[in-house]
């Protein structure tokens, strides 16, 4: 017997049903989208820890913080998420300091610009983080749904059949299986991801919390 069944790939996805062929689509729409987010991430945490790290080492030097401030604002489009925490925080020092308040009320104000500064950058690096985690834990479920669809479709071709083979179900069991395949695809690298980038990000916001620690401390001194 010569069995002449197609089971290519892509002979199996142009031959799958409708509904299936949706879910195929909406699972590679998601797939496209993450690795778009998951490269985006790589070079914005990657570009947030390096300059990060060069600031660490200047503000550490012992340089002036007024001057180290002006070259702050001096490069304010390339300034990473230690060196906008700082600014604010020796901004918000000047105003205080200028106002003559006692040194608790302008350290506490100090402390909420930092703050501020903080959940505003983290906020920043955590943008679309959501995504990759919806992805990771959604996407295997709507791979099972297509799969489920397409083995129901494949059974009820076969209920109108006197006589069943292995060539009869193989393909429509293949199709299906493929929607899982795809929604493994995409949901695995997400979700990969997705924990690489938070264990990364709270490394770096630990950094960025000792250092405005740190920071108070002199500022404190500063106003003594």
């Amino acid at each position: 017997m010569n069995v002449t069944t197609d089971l290519s790939f892509t002979h199996l996805v142009l031959q799958a049903s409708v509904p299936v062929q949706l879910i195929m689509l909406i699972l590679a729409l998601l797939s496209v989208m993450s690795w778009y987010w998951i490269f985006r991430k790589i070079f914005q945490i990657r570009d947030a820890r390096r300059r990060t790290d060069a600031f660490e080492a200047s503000f550490w030097q012992g340089s002036d913080l007024e001057t180290l401030a002006r070259l702050t604002e001096s490069r304010l489009q390339h300034a990473g998420p230690m060196e906008l925490v700082f600014l604010a925080a020796w901004r918000e020092f000047l105003r205080q300091r200028s106002r003559s308040l006692d040194s608790a009320a302008a350290l506490e104000s100090v402390r909420r610009a930092m703050r501020a500064a903080y959940q505003r950058e983290m906020d920043e690096l955590e943008a679309h983080l959501a995504f990759l985690a919806s992805t990771g834990s959604v996407a295997p479920y709507i791979g099972l749904l297509g799969t489920v669809w397409g083995i129901m479709n494949s059974f009820r071709g076969l209920a109108n059949m006197t006589s069943a083979t292995l060539s009869h179900v193989a393909p429509g069991i293949a199709e299906a299986l493929i929607a899982t395949a795809i929604g493994l695809f995409a949901a695995i690298p997400a979700a990969v991801a997705y924990n690489h980038f938070t264990h990364d990000i709270e490394r770096l916001s630990v950094r960025i919390e000792t250092f405005m620690e740190e920071l108070t401390n002199l500022l404190q001194r500063q106003l003594r």
